[in-house]
């Protein structure tokens, strides 16, 4: 059956409140995320009855339709029913739209900062993780097609280094755009913790600090790091809103930037880069401490990241844990705990999916299990399964989580270590190809395959009651469809 975008939008625009409710929206893989003006107008209940919409929660102040991988064709139909500017609307201003400054609101506009800056950085992490498999797959440690100094073996190893050598300006770049400065001055000044003047001054080792107009600045290599251009950008957001209040217009345009860059540079090598690479430092290595306190406190975690993972980004805690893992990436080249989890719960979701499949009856439930299982499986996307399955019928989470927590442990008895940022979905394996060589990877593959089994064998058995079964035959199915 077509879908009808259109319809979807204007139900869903009528549901909240018509457009006088709207303050902002934007989308992003899978949900219509809306700013409205008075929550009493929503009519939460009208909006999961659309056809076409799979679910809707809050999300700190921002309602959450999530409606599926065809939103970003909805989105436009709806911005413009709504009256509101996709640009602006997409725009991620920290101080907007004005409300008291709690520490909730605070909390969530740092998170989101984070999770919308990072979720940009995605089709560049993917491509150069895949670059980096391939080296392995021709390399020596599998088949050993070309050797390490052959020209291709160098030209994808290249690749890889340049989608994270300069992550800081790609990030800059990112993170500028969702806080509201201006994009390409967050890329300089990414480019300014990478120049060859402090990178090689770090690889000399010769010095500990140098002066920036007469103040310490520690010598250190930015390249490949996350924490220290954030708080950077920051700053940098900070300055230019402030000198575009106070400047001139006929001034703007060329002090803006200037004295934006030329406040933000040095406080940023002084103090703001420092500081986020001892934070990311710091935190990285309690983390990953828990396996320098035994494999049974390493295990532990394990088992919790792989049970839960999954509800865990539906609150949106994810993101600190996920920079973290990314940090560990960067700095020893290796995770052998929370990617090596989170996969493993992800594994779990397509179990469900798989379970729920088979279980169903009726046909058109069993068309969208199916269809789930080609989002999740094919592209990478788990929020339909989530939503349609697992926060629909209660019983399916004990059996996700039961996969989940299995698979993680298996593969963290087994030492299973992942070792680049790949996709999220099942070109993820992709990722287990290193320096362990061919065990690596088969571990992962079991560990995993095993995740799935369990949690589709549990969802088939247990995870739907009589009750549950009998309603999907009277049930408005279409209403779940998208």
């Amino acid at each position: 059956m077509a879908i009808d975008n259109k319809a979807i939008a204007e139900n869903v625009l009528a549901a909240v409140g018509g457009k006088e409710n709207i303050t902002g929206a934007e989308h992003c893989m899978t949900r219509l995320r809306l700013n409205l003006a008075d929550k009493g107008k929503l009519d939460e209940d009208a909006v999961k009855k659309v056809k076409g919409v799979i679910g809707a929660q809050w999300s700190g102040t921002q309602y959450q339709v999530i409606i599926g991988q065809n939103v970003a064709k909805v989105y436009p139909e709806f911005v413009n029913m709504a009256g509101v500017s996709a640009k602006a609307a997409i725009d991620e201003n920290l101080d907007a739209p004005k409300e008291k400054l709690t520490p909730a609101v605070i909390g969530n506009n740092i998170m989101n900062y984070l999770s919308r800056s990072m979720v940009q950085m995605i089709p560049v992490m993917i491509a150069a993780g895949l670059f980096k498999a391939v080296t392995c797959v021709i390399g020596p440690s599998m088949l050993n097609i070309v050797t390490e100094t052959s020209d291709a073996y160098v030209f994808f190893n290249w690749l890889y280094d340049a989608g994270f050598y300069f992550l800081p300006i790609y990030l800059g770049y990112s993170a500028a755009k969702t806080i509201g400065a201006t994009p390409m001055l967050g890329a300089f000044l990414g480019g300014i913790l990478i120049d060859p003047t402090l990178t090689n001054l770090a690889a000399a080792g010769e010095r500990t600090y140098f002066s920036v107009l007469g103040m310490p600045a520690l010598i250190k290599d930015y390249s490949q790091s996350v924490v220290p251009i954030l708080l950077g950008v920051a700053l940098l957001y900070v300055l230019e809103k402030f000198f575009k209040k106070h400047l001139p217009d006929v001034l703007s345009t060329i002090f803006v930037p200037f004295l934006s860059i030329l406040i933000a540079a040095p406080l940023t090598l002084v103090a703001l880069a420092p500081l986020g690479a001892y934070i990311g430092e710091g935190l990285g290595s309690a983390l990953f401490s828990l396996g320098q306190h035994g494999i049974v406190v390493q295990l532990i975690g394990m088992a919790i990241i792989g049970a839960f993972w999954q509800l865990i980004v539906i609150t949106g805690m994810h993101v600190p844990i996920i920079l973290l893992a990314i940090n560990q990436l960067m700095t020893v080249g290796y995770d052998p705990f929370v990617f090596v989890s989170t996969n493993a719960s992800m594994f779990a979701v397509w179990g469900v999916a798989v379970g729920a499949f088979l279980k169903f009856k009726n046909k058109d439930e069993k068309a969208l299990a199916g269809g789930y299982i080609v989002s999740a499986v094919l592209g990478g996307v788990t929020e339909p399964t989530l939503f349609g399955i697992i926060l629909r019928f209660k019983r399916t989470i004990a059996c996700m989580a039961a996969g989940g927590c299995v698979g993680a442990l298996i593969c963290g008895i087994a030492g299973v270590y992942y070792y680049t940022t790949g996709t999220s979905n099942i070109l993820c394996l992709l990722a287990y190809i290193g320096d362990k060589g061919t065990p690596n990877i088969v571990f992962a593959i079991v560990g995993y395959v095993i995740a799935l089994v369990i949690a589709a064998v549990l969802t088939y058995l247990f995870g739907f009651s009589k009750e549950d079964l009998a309603s999907m035959e009277d049930e408005d199915l279409e209403a779940l469809e998208g």
